[in-house]
């Protein structure tokens, strides 16, 4: 534990990967959009209720997903998946 025994070190790495890998994304733009045109409490209520929802199910589908299939698979397929996905945006190009 640590900040006086109130934050585990899981806690903060989540918060720090969370927050780094959120940090202006298409999500957060929409939401500043949101919050400029209506009430800035109910659309950070809702973003909160949101991105919790959608954590908690990549948490337990994670949880679920490493007793049937190891890390390194998990890995590996994003590794490929990523590669193709390059591959494609390089052969496709940019839609003007």
């Amino acid at each position: 534990m640590t900040a006086g025994g109130l934050v585990s070190p899981v806690f903060l790495e989540t918060f720090i990967i969370t927050f780094l890998a959120e940090w202006g994304d298409r999500s957060q733009i929409a939401t500043i959009g949101l919050a400029a045109s209506m009430d800035p409490y109910g659309v950070t209520l809702g973003g909160i209720a949101g991105h919790a929802v959608c954590t908690g199910a990549a948490v337990l589908g994670g949880r679920h997903m490493a007793t049937r299939i190891s890390e390194r698979t998990v890995a590996l397929c994003g590794g490929v998946l990523f590669v193709l996905f390059g591959v494609h945006a390089l052969m496709s190009g940019v839609d003007e």
